[in-house]
């Protein structure tokens, strides 16, 4: 589905932005309408909302109020939903790992979509004018605007580059690679959204694994 936009009765999305381990989908959500409230059996789901209000529904009883930029973590299993509250579209960022957009079971749909398999062909056309992230070639970062947010897509190999001259609101999302233990065992990794704080906490104990790939956001100067 590369280079594709998928039209949804809720709005659009299209993948932004790819590495071998996630896939970054971009949202426009409009006003008052909703996802289906679905589930993931097999997939970790970060999300970052750019701009915009929502309202995400997380399981069958907790319902919580989002505004940009803000960042929520969906474990795999767990049923959610998001309606946009504002006067126009929302935008949101999905981190998405493994990549399988038909790792999907969808329990409830305003629009008759209980049960049915992600959109087909006929709800496709090819990207025109859409903004697309790069992933580095090599350790460096590509800096994109959006409104009052300052993204970047950094590839990194050095801990004191990770945490260097970080906003405390600055939020992470990692697309590949991540921190270590000493066996090697991931403490960070592809689709996980922490801030700053979080990831300078995790640097005084964990290793970067190689290289890690991240996608940051926070508020312009």
């Amino acid at each position: 589905m590369k280079n594709l936009l998928v039209r949804k009765p809720w709005g659009e999305e299209y993948i932004i932005c790819k590495t071998k381990k996630a896939a970054t989908w971009h949202l426009k959500i409009n006003s008052r309408k909703k996802t289906s409230l679905h589930c993931h059996p097999n997939k970790k789901t970060g999300f970052i909302l750019l701009d915009g209000k929502v309202e995400v529904m997380i399981g069958f009883y907790e319902k919580r109020i989002l505004k940009a930029p803000d960042k929520l973590m969906i474990r795999p299993g767990l049923f959610h939903s998001t309606k946009g509250l504002s006067k126009k579209e929302s935008v949101v960022l999905e981190i998405e790992t493994p990549i399988n957009k038909n790792d999907l079971v969808r329990y409830k749909d305003n629009y008759g979509r209980e049960n049915k398999p992600y959109e087909g062909k006929n709800y496709m056309k090819k990207l025109k004018n859409e903004i697309i992230f790069k992933i580095p070639k090599k350790f460096s970062s590509n800096v994109y605007k959006y409104k009052n947010l300052k993204i970047t897509i950094e590839k990194i190999k050095s801990l004191k580059k990770l945490i260097l001259n970080r906003k405390k609101d600055t939020i992470f999302g990692v697309l590949d690679g991540g921190l270590v233990d000493k066996n090697k065992k991931y403490v960070l990794s592809a689709g996980d959204i922490v801030r700053t704080n979080t990831v300078r906490k995790l640097t005084e104990a964990f290793q970067i694994n190689k290289q890690i790939t991240i996608l940051t956001c926070s508020k312009s100067a």
